[in-house]
């Protein structure tokens, strides 16, 4: 049974340029769709009883991006969010081709009280963004992770 205080999650991370671009991905479904900025995400997901939470977090990457993670990963901790749900984040350096994203779906009611269930990609888009726009298009819990990540790269 997955854990809803729980969650792990991958940041990639590419060098081209004077600065590290990072993969971000924006929830998919009718909630989101016309919203941009401060929603965006790690591809990240719950983590049942007594799994792992690293293998949970390659597990939920592949879901939601289609892409198999693959790299040297490094931890950047725990970050509680402001929900107190705790996520755990590794990062490791790729290259990913937007043009290969695919995410895993969803079902919900649609439109509410309609009776009908209609499926959503449970992300859907993804896109790499220099650390300043990924400050801003992040969820405001998960800028630690961000800065933890930046932190870990200029120590290197």
């Amino acid at each position: 049974m997955p854990n809803s205080r729980n969650s792990a999650g991958l940041l990639m991370y590419r060098r081209c340029g004077p600065e590290p671009e990072v993969l971000l991905v924006h929830p998919g479904g009718p909630f989101w769709s016309k919203r941009d900025d401060g929603v965006w995400s790690i591809p990240k997901g719950l983590y049942e009883a007594g799994e792992n939470p690293f293998d949970a977090a390659k597990r939920e990457f592949e879901e939601e991006t289609g892409c198999r993670p693959a790299g040297d990963f490094m931890a950047l901790g725990e970050f509680k969010q402001p929900g107190g749900k705790v996520i755990s984040a590794w990062a490791f350096e790729g290259d990913f081709d937007l043009a290969a994203f695919r995410s895993n779906l969803f079902s919900i009611e649609w439109p509410p009280r309609s009776g009908r269930q209609k499926e959503f990609p449970e992300a859907d888009r993804a896109g790499w963004f220099v650390p300043a726009l990924a400050a801003r298009k992040l969820l405001q819990g998960q800028l630690p992770i961000l800065d933890a990540l930046l932190a870990r790269l200029r120590a290197k």
